[in-house]
């Protein structure tokens, strides 16, 4: 492994560790005992905002992506779900600094199970 690669995993390692310590600042005092359904309240929002921005701002759409974000905090950890969601953001960005994230089995594990989470939130809410 050339020691370029070595530098950019301890950063996705770094910067992995650093969105959990302050997703767990975040997070209401029952999910920290250890609950599931630990997505806080700001991040529950912004789901429904970009899904509504996405499928329609009407009631049925608030009603539809309230119950999506729902079944994917009771699917995926809080944690998961923003590791993965930064791993999706990362593959927008284009070179080879960020084929970490592109190609890599634990960015391609992340991925794979947001978007089955995703996809049974599609089941049972659309």
């Amino acid at each position: 492994m050339s020691a370029r690669r070595s530098v950019l995993l301890v950063g996705l390692a770094l910067a992995a560790a650093v969105l959990s310590a302050a997703s767990g600042a975040l997070r209401p005092a029952a999910a920290q005992d250890g609950l599931r359904n630990d997505f806080p309240t700001v991040a529950r929002a912004d789901y429904v905002f970009a899904c509504m921005a996405a499928n329609g701002e009407s009631r049925e759409m608030l009603q539809r992506c309230s119950c999506s974000v729902d079944v994917i905090a009771s699917i995926l950890p809080y944690d998961v779900y923003v590791e993965a969601e930064t791993v999706l953001s990362m593959r927008h960005l284009g070179g080879e600094k960020t084929a970490m994230f592109r190609d890599t089995v634990i960015a391609k594990d992340l991925v794979d199970r947001l978007r089955g989470a995703q996809a049974e939130a599609e089941i049972r809410c659309f």
